[in-house]
């Protein structure tokens, strides 16, 4: 499997800033022999009281069937778009550029597109560059509907990219998703940069991003607030880098939860590296069900993390059943292994801040802890231990738990 090169944190930054640079001039230049659209021209409302969903389509439409570089202007002003929208491909412009200076928001009534999984989906595209913005979903009265226990759609994810390659976003702001704010699906070479995603704590399901069935995706300096994972990592997911994350209120970072079915697509190669977290549930999290399924997780790194009153700092949960009902209690089946905690410092807010529940028929291996030095009340904190096994480097507290 292809790797991602390791190299110092501050060359890998810099190198990061200087390809994005150079490849933000080259794209600058590009568009300068453009065709431009701007969606007011089709009809869009920057007033937000009219639907400006076919306003938007026309606009993509005609950048799409274009034989140039193509250039979508979203104006300042708010516009309504009522239904879920699919921005689909294949293209003939191979360059399609998306400049919002506006803010697209959802309908007020949550059932318009709450069955729709998607509200905005780019679908079956490549070469798509998505900058600025501000995507609200205006979710909470979803969220409502479930609170008070009625019947009620599922939500629909805000943004998602599906089956696409070659997709930037930079500078996008996410707000109050009815589900998950951001999800990347079957897609290939998907750069996030500098985006914002904000909902209350307390909102059910609105994951930050989602990742998964995908390969070579870089998110750099996002900044998440939200009710369910920061992030999360999903089957199939190869050759990710995270870094320069915060995180909080939220449930952490997480890969899974795995193990749905028997046949599942492993995760492999995994980098997070410099991860602020404030106040979540979790910081660096694995889980999975406790049923027999095939999939494997290996080749993870989490290095330079800040943890502040996080319940649980590090964990492998391989019987994950949040509700506690119906739960497969059976041996988990995903095999974890090469899994790497580099530099955690900072404050748990429960006595056990390292927890390894590993799967009795497949023993996690491999496990690495090298100066981790967390606190809780001021006092060493707990680790826990089952079917763990690793290694343990320099200063690591709490003690580890791990057998060689």
């Amino acid at each position: 499997m292809a790797k991602q090169l390791l190299l110092p944190p501050l060359l890998r930054h810099a190198l990061l800033c200087y390809f994005f640079l150079l490849g933000s001039i080259i794209f600058t230049k590009t568009l300068a022999k453009s065709t431009t659209y701007n969606v007011v021209d089709f009809g869009a409302d920057p007033t937000g009281f009219k639907d400006s969903t076919l306003a938007f389509l026309g606009a993509w439409s005609n950048a799409c069937r274009s034989l140039r570089p193509a250039r979508i202007q979203v104006p300042p002003g708010q516009f309504l778009l009522g239904t879920a929208t699919r921005f689909g491909g294949p293209c003939n412009s191979k360059l399609i550029s998306i400049t919002m200076l506006g803010k697209l928001v959802g309908p007020t009534d949550y059932r318009a597109i709450g069955e729709a999984l998607h509200w905005l989906t780019f679908d079956e595209v490549s070469g798509v560059r998505i900058h600025g913005g501000v995507l609200d979903a205006r979710g909470s009265s979803l969220w409502a509907c479930k609170f008070s226990g009625q019947p009620c759609p599922i939500g629909a994810i805000t943004l998602g990219i599906k089956n696409s390659n070659n997709v930037v976003v930079t500078g996008l702001t996410l707000i109050n998703s009815q589900l998950f704010h951001m999800i990347i699906n079957g897609s290939n070479n998907v750069n996030v940069h500098g985006v914002k995603i904000m909902a209350p704590g307390n909102s059910p399901n609105t994951d930050g991003i989602h990742v998964q069935f995908s390969s070579d995706v870089t998110i750099l300096n996002p900044r998440i607030r939200t009710g369910d994972d920061c992030v999360s990592v999903g089957p199939g997911t190869r050759n990710l880098w995270v870094e320069d994350i915060a995180c909080g209120p939220g449930h952490g970072i997480s890969i899974g939860s795995l193990g749905w079915g028997m046949n599942e697509a492993g995760v492999n190669n995994v980098t997070v590296r410099t991860a602020t977290f404030s106040k979540t549930m979790n910081g660096f999290r694995i889980k999975s069900w406790g049923r027999p399924s095939n999939g494997f997780v290996n080749d993870v790194h989490f290095e330079h993390a800040l943890m502040t009153d996080v319940q649980n700092p590090i964990v492998i949960d391989q019987h994950y059943c949040p509700y506690y009902t119906g739960c497969p209690q059976m041996a988990s089946g995903i095999r974890i292994s090469d899994i790497s905690y580099i530099d955690i410092h900072g404050t748990s807010a429960t006595e056990v801040a390292v927890k390894f529940d590993c799967s009795l028929k497949h023993p996690c291996r491999r496990l690495r802890l090298e100066d981790v030095r967390l606190t809780y009340k001021n006092q060493v904190p707990q680790a826990s231990c089952r079917n763990a096994g690793g290694t343990s480097f320099g200063t690591v507290q709490p003690g580890s738990c791990l057998y060689l």
